[in-house]
Order: structure tokens, then C-alpha cells, then sequence
């Protein structure tokens, strides 16, 4: 907009000497003053701009005599005129928009020295020039405050946007390490206490004990490694379903030694990923138990969306069923926390004189 009204500004200075038809110019003083009024008009303005209300007020305190006596001097000519509605517009950036009014109001009286009928003629025309520039200059000026504001906005929601990134990286990384913890940290606890016995009993235990120890190292091992195998699947683009993944458990599970079904009731759901994520591992800790203490043929595992708002998951097994004082020996307290901070509960319940139940409900 500067670069706008300072070229209004030559061009209007220079059409001054084309003077007024109706009355005398005196060409070397309109001229000069003339000048006077375009230098502030370019340069005086930016000075101010910027600068303290007084500075401004004082700007358009002397602009305003000087247009007066450049119209009286260029004998009316049309130049004058729009060197005064350039500065309705520099008052409009300047001053409030009430103090640019009133110099929108005060610029027509340059027609006072005419006769009534000329004058008011005159001056009426002038002040609808003068009135059009203030509003439109306001507007303009509105605009541009507005799409300020606009990319302010749009820079503090690139921010948030940024923040919750970077919150979700972090949320992604914090379940990946309390996966790790939970399953791979685990089975390699059990590797490393097995091997610790092994070398504490090479020299003296049987070749069967021995042979024992280390088939239980060598299947917490595979364990571990399956878990990283699930760990690395779980950044790739495509996840499978927890049905699928259930199925994929169950079928180890089988492999393993003990026949393993699942059963889906209910139609399944997309869930939130960390109650996904939540009943797998769930599924993964019973089976787990179930092949290394219960002694069973045969387990079920079930997931069942049948409730509207929450997911039930069981592991049954018809082992040897719960022993007389039952601990976290099924590893509870690590999935009494996980189900807990997702406002879940579980529970183990014996089935009948053998057997057990793993039993857990969360929202979903």
C-alpha cells in the first residue's frame, strides 16, 4: 500500500500544472510547495509510520496547511485535490479511525473561497472523494490485519500440529518399550536364570537336568525372539486384526504342545490400539502360563464383543486348576497394571476341580 499511494503521489504532483480552467495558477510557488508536500508525503510518512500517535498527529498537522495552500496556489487544479485523498489514506494507516474521519471532513472546506453554489458543488464532490478513500483504505487496511491474524493462527496450529506429533512419537515409544519390558524382558529373565543354574550345576547334576535347563532357555529364547518378530510388525504400516493375531497365538500355542482353539463371539470392532494391544498381551501371558504350569490338554481362548461397551477376553484350560494358596506365580501383577490404566479389571477363577479361567474385561 506505501508503494501504491507514493506513486499516487508523483503522479498527482505531477498533473499540477494543468491547473483549473475556472481559475489562475501560480506555477513556480505550486510547484514548489508541491514538492514540499510530496517529499513528506513519500518520505515523511514512512518516517512516522510506526512512531508514537503524537508523531502521526503531528504528520498530518502540517500536511493538511500545506494542501490547503497548495489548492489556493495551483488555483484549484485536480492535483491538489488527489494529494489531499492520498493523505485521507495516510491518516487511515496513521490516527484512529475517527481522527482519519475528521480529516476526511475537514479537506472539502478547501472550497470555502469559492461562491456558495461552486463551493458547495465542489465541496460536496470532494467530500464523497474523500469519504470513498476512508472507507475503502479501511477496509483495506482491515484486510490486511485479518490475514495477519490468519497466518498467526495457521503458524500456532503448524505448532500444535508439531506437539502432537511429536506427543504421539513419544506415546508410540512408551508402549513399544512397556511391550518390550513386558514380553521380550521377560522371557530373557527366564534365559538368563536358567543358564545361571545350568553353570551352577554343570559340574554336579545329571545330563537330564541339565538338558532341561537349557531346552527351557532355548524355548524363552524363541519367545523373545517372536516378540521382537510382533515388535517390528507393530511399525510396519499394516497391523493384523486382534482376531488374526489371537489366531496367530493360538496356533503357536498348539505348536507348542498344547492344542489351542479361539473362539470369537460377537461381531469384532476397531478398538483403541493400546486395548488391542492390551488383550494380546493378555492372551499371550495366560497361554504362556498355561504351558508352563498348568499341565492342560486342550485351551480356549475367547474373545467376545458381544458387550456394546466393552471387550472380554478368556483363557480356559483344564489343567491341573489353582493351587491351594494362588499368588502372581501367572505373572497378574504386570496385567492388573497394564488393564488397570485402561479402567479394566481381570480376575483367575478355578473351573470346577481342575482347570482355571483368566479372565479379563475392558472398556472398549
Amino acid at each position: 500500500m506505501q508503494w501504491a499511494l507514493a506513486i499516487l503521489t508523483v503522479v498527482a504532483y505531477l498533473t499540477l500544472p494543468l491547473g483549473s480552467a475556472s481559475f489562475e495558477q501560480q506555477l513556480l510557488p505550486t510547484m514548489l510547495v508541491g514538492l514540499a508536500f510530496t517529499l513528506l508525503a513519500i518520505f515523511g510518512f514512512r518516517f512516522v509510520q510506526g512512531r508514537s500517535i503524537w508523531w502521526a498527529v503531528a504528520y498530518v498537522a502540517v500536511q493538511l496547511p500545506i494542501g490547503f495552500v497548495l489548492f489556493s496556489l495551483s488555483g484549484a487544479a485536480v492535483g491538489s485535490i488527489l494529494l489531499l485523498v492520498v493523505l485521507v489514506s495516510q491518516s487511515v494507516l496513521l490516527l484512529p479511525l475517527p481522527a482519519a474521519a475528521v480529516v476526511a471532513a475537514v479537506i472539502p472546506l478547501v472550497h470555502l473561497g469559492m461562491d456558495w453554489q461552486g463551493g458547495l458543488r465542489e465541496g460536496l464532490g470532494t467530500l464523497g472523494a474523500t469519504t470513498f478513500t476512508l472507507v475503502v483504505t479501511w477496509l483495506l487496511v482491515r484486510e490486511q490485519k485479518a490475514r495477519a491474524q490468519l497466518a498467526e493462527a495457521n503458524e500456532r496450529l503448524r505448532g500444535y500440529a508439531t506437539q502432537a506429533e511429536e506427543l504421539a512419537v513419544i506415546q508410540e515409544r512408551n508402549r513399544l518399550a512397556r511391550d518390550i519390558h513386558d514380553g521380550v524382558g521377560h522371557h530373557l529373565t527366564v534365559v538368563q536364570m536358567q543358564l545361571e543354574a545350568a553353570r551352577a550345576v554343570i559340574g554336579t547334576a545329571e545330563p537330564e537336568r541339565l538338558d532341561a535347563m537349557l531346552a527351557t532357555a532355548q524355548d524363552q529364547s524363541g519367545q523373545a525372539l517372536a516378540e521382537v518378530r510382533r515388535s517390528v510388525a507393530a511399525l510396519r504400516e499394516h497391523r493384523p486384526s486382534l482376531p488374526e493375531a489371537l489366531q496367530a497365538l493360538a496356533s503357536e500355542a498348539t505348536e507348542a504342545g498344547v492344542p489351542t482353539e479361539l473362539e470369537v463371539l460377537g461381531r469384532p470392532r476397531a478398538i483403541r490400539a493400546e486395548v488391542d494391544e492390551s488383550l494380546f498381551r493378555a492372551a499371550q501371558e495366560g497361554l504362556t502360563n498355561v504351558r508352563k504350569h498348568a499341565g492342560a490338554t486342550s485351551t480356549t481362548v475367547v474373545l467376545d464383543f458381544s458387550g456394546e461397551e466393552q471387550v472380554r477376553l478368556e483363557v480356559r484350560d483344564d489343567g491341573r486348576g489353582l493351587p491351594a494358596t494362588p499368588g502372581d506365580g501367572y505373572g497378574l501383577t504386570g496385567l492388573r497394571e497394564r488393564m488397570a490404566n485402561l479402567g479394566g479389571r481381570i480376575s483367575l477363577d478355578p473351573v470346577g476341580t481342575t482347570g482355571a479361567t483368566l479372565t479379563v474385561v475392558v472398556p472398549g
